[in-house]
């Protein structure tokens, strides 16, 4: 399994420090999201050829290799030319990609709830253009369902990157979205079962409990999605059970590290998860 960290809390490290930083908290890997200097939300990358190979020398340096490139585009929003932009991004963010010699990206759905039908037409339509390209260049796609999503329920989203029918193309469970995924982590891995490569790692209360009361949104219903990206054990996912289902099924993909809320101490908060989540390594894999 690697144990990579999401370096988004550290983004206002310089890029060319960021691999140094990285190992100085005890990462090997880094899952590279998206920053404003390099893949910024929904915008055409930013970076240039020269910057790639630069980071690429400081990654070398440091001995942290990157296991996953995670960009986020709009390529299945309704609004079509939004969706050939999203491709066009798409097709940038793979040729860094493979410039950097990584072979995984990771994503989310993305398109609208209110609008599902709609918006899977146009993930197919991104689709047809951009598989050809992943598998041409042997990069692996992961996907998640994301609160907001056009797919939000894990064993749907399972069953959606099921019916892609590509060996190139996964699943990644995302624990913080545990509760909008239907809250059965353990049943949703094991439908999974060699489709899950990748694992989300971070805590998160359930917004369901106390019959829905645990968070009141104004206006009342409010289709407002809530949940949190916090230290393991801060919040109400099973880590037992979900380092415990990982073991059963073999998994031995990447886990990353995803916290969010701790921005004021973010290093400790990035050496906290990582003895946490060797930890239940440690223990499941006897």
């Amino acid at each position: 399994m690697k144990i990579a960290l999401d370096p988004y809390m550290l983004r206002k490290v310089p890029l060319l420090e960021l691999p140094g930083l990285v190992a100085d908290l005890g990462y090997r890997y880094l899952e590279l999201s998206p920053r404003d200097d390099f893949l910024p939300f929904f915008l055409h990358p930013r970076v240039d050829d020269g910057t790639v190979a630069a980071f690429k020398r400081e990654l070398a340096a440091a001995g942290v290799e990157v296991a996953s490139v995670l960009p986020l585009y709009r390529w299945s929003g309704p609004d079509e030319d939004e969706r050939q932009a999203a491709v066009r991004y798409w097709k940038r963010a793979i040729q860094i990609t493979v410039d950097l010699g990584v072979d995984v990206m990771n994503s989310e759905f993305n398109g609208r709830p209110e609008v599902a039908a709609a918006s899977e037409a146009q993930f197919w339509r991104s689709m047809e253009e951009l598989l050809p390209i992943f598998e041409r260049e042997g990069v692996r796609l992961v996907l998640e369902p994301h609160p907001d999503d056009f797919v939000e329920e894990g064993i749907a989203g399972v069953d959606l990157v099921r019916g892609i029918n590509s060996d190139r193309v996964s699943f990644l469970y995302c624990a913080p979205h545990t509760f909008h995924q239907g809250g059965d982590l353990a049943g949703i891995m094991r439908h999974a079962g060699p489709l899950l490569t990748q694992v989300h790692i971070a805590d998160s209360f359930d917004h369901r409990g106390s019959s829905g009361l645990r968070y009141i949104v104004n206006p009342p219903g409010s289709a407002a999605r809530i949940h949190q990206h916090l230290d393991i054990g801060q919040g109400e996912v099973d880590w037992d059970l979900l380092f415990r289902t990982l073991a059963e099924i073999g998994f031995d993909g990447i886990a990353t590290v995803c916290v969010f809320a701790w921005e004021e101490r973010a290093q400790d908060s990035a050496r906290f998860n990582l003895a946490r989540v060797t930890e239940y390594v440690d223990k499941y894999s006897r």
